[in-house]
């Protein structure tokens, strides 16, 4: 190759992956405030007054939390984010196999064949989803709906689709995938360490309260809710779940890339792509899973 070809993904994958980011980032944020705020209504349980504008102050932050919870099962944008990364993936991975020419995209009589598989799946893929179509942007619609990228990936020889490949999408999936697997194990360590600290704070905080019984205002109740805090966020976040699955995942794609130096067809590189592309759905397989619970 005398220059590799920017990759160009189709508007609809650019739209999706917005849409899901910005609703995971709504979902987590209403997370967050609720347990912000039961935090703040322990704390002000300890009775630190006994006026009347305090007990105000302490039924309205209740309500807070109450129409944050209220908001959050009514709007539901974890489902948002659930479809929008499933919708993502699956642009992604089908644009994949039409640029390397593997089924269901293959080589045909005429060159237009294939573009237009592509594009009456697009359109399957989008009427699947069509829940999620108001939410995408009117200005999307301007966007190349297949860019030009896709089609000088495509004409590409057998060895430098090969080497685009392993390049552009075998190489990056997998430090992906390494780097999410490193990372969710980091912070599932952290968040294990947090939550042991507030247990231990508030088994000390117990064990004082009985050498000191006279002393009234005692935070082990703040303390015990932000420990269910931290256990509620980490089930939200799956650390665990997800190092186990990215860790598989990035193990699998190495197994998978040393299989590619035995190709020398067509065909065995059509079954290579869709080979690799199942490893990368793997993720997304999940997300589609996850939608279900509408």
């Amino acid at each position: 190759m005398s220059g590799p070809v920017q990759f160009e993904y189709p508007a609809l994958f650019e739209t999706a992956g917005a849409m899901s980011s910005e609703s995971q980032t709504s979902f987590l944020r209403l997370i967050r405030g609720e347990y912000a705020l039961l935090i703040i209504a322990a704390v002000l349980s300890m009775s630190w007054s006994k006026k009347a504008g305090f007990f105000a102050i302490y039924a309205a932050v209740l309500l807070g939390s109450l129409s944050v919870l209220v908001a959050r099962s009514l709007w539901k944008p974890e489902q948002g984010w659930y479809r929008g990364r499933a919708l993502a993936e699956s642009i992604k991975t089908s644009c994949w196999r039409y640029c390397m020419r593997a089924e269901p995209f293959g080589d045909a009589p005429t060159w237009d064949m294939p573009l237009k598989a592509l594009r009456e799946h697009l359109l399957e893929v989008l009427r699947v989803n069509r829940s999620i179509g108001d939410r995408m942007p009117p200005d999307s619609s301007a966007n190349d709906p297949i860019p030009r990228s896709m089609q000088l990936v495509r004409a590409l020889s057998l060895a430098e689709r090969k080497e685009y490949y392993l390049e552009f999408r075998v190489k990056e999936q997998r430090i992906w995938y390494a780097r999410k697997a490193k990372a969710n194990k980091t912070a599932s360590r952290w968040w294990f360490g947090v939550g042991i600290a507030a247990y231990a704070i508030g088994i000390s905080l117990a064990l004082a309260r009985i050498v000191y019984p006279l002393w009234e205002l005692w935070p082990i109740e703040p303390v015990i809710v932000f420990a269910s805090a931290v256990i509620g966020w980490t089930q939200v976040k799956k650390f665990n779940e997800l190092a186990s699955s990215y860790t598989l995942t990035a193990l699998e794609i190495g197994l998978i890339k040393d299989k590619v130096d035995a190709v020398v067809t067509e065909a065995e590189f059509s079954e290579f792509i869709n080979d690799a592309e199942q490893a990368f759905s793997r993720e997304h397989t999940q997300w589609v899973a996850r939608q279900q619970i509408d």
